[in-house]
């Protein structure tokens, strides 16, 4: 019985480590979120008055999918005057290029807006060699349309075990919910970390995702774009 309650204690301990509030680290100089319908309607005034720097937020996901609150936190970033960025989530299963073709039809760019981000955390049943090909497509698609290369997220286990060794040329948003910086095994470094997902602010219910880029407020602009005319 005391064996058990041990097993219990520490698991109860765990469980608890697992809820416990993602704190800001404050040893990095430009911070952000990301967001979804998830977050429902954010108070967008209220992260206006707090230290975020930046925010990504859901467009797109699949070749039909469009997120149901991305117009409003869109326009409501560039009213504020916070860096915003777009990513699609992406499904390794259909074409790369009609999920472009998706995010495409759904994202208005303007100067200034940080690149497009490719969010991939799943196989949906396919191969590496479907997932990086798609993923290439699908990254063509954008790159050419908008003038910058696309930002790539993911997880640091997903990375390592899926991309690694992969679009060596384009920069990498790594999710590692931790204090320790995210490892790759290709030896690439990140350019935003993605360091916990329940982070509190003000105006946004519930919990969020809170990221730092690596760099400077004046380095996060090499990031950003003017995009070329897109034709559909």
């Amino acid at each position: 019985m005391k064996h058990i309650f041990s097993i219990f204690f520490l698991f109860f301990l765990g469980a608890i480590g697992c809820d416990r509030t993602t704190k800001p680290l404050l040893n990095f100089e430009v911070h952000g979120i990301d967001v979804s319908h998830h977050q429902k309607a954010i108070n967008w005034d209220s992260i206006a008055n707090s230290h975020i720097d930046f925010a990504f937020v859901k467009a797109t996901e699949g070749i039909t999918l469009k997120d149901s609150l991305f117009k409003f936190n869109w326009t409501s970033l560039e009213r504020i005057k916070r860096y915003r960025g777009a990513y699609h989530f992406f499904r390794p299963g259909y074409s790369g290029d009609e999920q472009a073709q998706n995010y495409l039809d759904a994202v208005d760019f303007l100067p200034g807006d940080l690149a497009p981000v490719l969010d991939v955390e799943v196989l949906d049943g396919v191969s590496k060699v479907v997932l990086i090909k798609e993923m290439y497509a699908w990254i063509y698609r954008v790159e050419i349309a908008t003038g910058i290369k696309p930002i790539i997220y993911t997880n640091q286990k997903f990375y390592n075990e899926n991309i690694s060794g992969y679009f060596k040329d384009y920069p990498l948003w790594i999710a590692r919910y931790n204090t320790k910086e995210p490892y790759l095994v290709d030896g690439r470094s990140w350019d935003f970390w993605q360091y916990g997902n329940k982070g509190e602010l003000e105006g946004i219910e519930g919990d969020v995702d809170l990221n730092v880029f690596k760099g400077s407020i004046v380095e996060l602009a090499q990031f950003c774009t003017a995009p070329l005319t897109v034709s559909n």
